[in-house]
């Protein structure tokens, strides 16, 4: 746990929620670069676009499952993610 201070206050912070939020942020890069929809994705690992929404934005931690779906399909590069 790390200890951030953000206009004089102290907030907490884990690492789990800095790789959920570079997860989202290489996911959305991928997604943008190859012009792909958030709906394809979701489509894809069969689950709702929120879903999507909120592993991009870094406010979910997607299951180990989820992320070896999003590996093994033919379209990013797993090494972003």
């Amino acid at each position: 746990m790390f200890v951030v201070v953000k206009s004089n206050k102290l907030c907490y912070t884990s690492p789990m929620k800095d790789d959920a939020k570079k997860l989202g942020e290489n996911l959305k890069k991928i997604r943008t670069e190859k012009d792909i929809t958030q709906v394809e994705i979701a489509k894809k690992l069969d689950v709702n676009r929120s879903f999507v929404s909120n592993i991009e934005n870094g406010k979910t931690n997607p299951t180990l499952s989820t992320i070896t779906n999003l590996a093994r399909s033919s379209w990013p590069a797993s090494s972003f993610l």
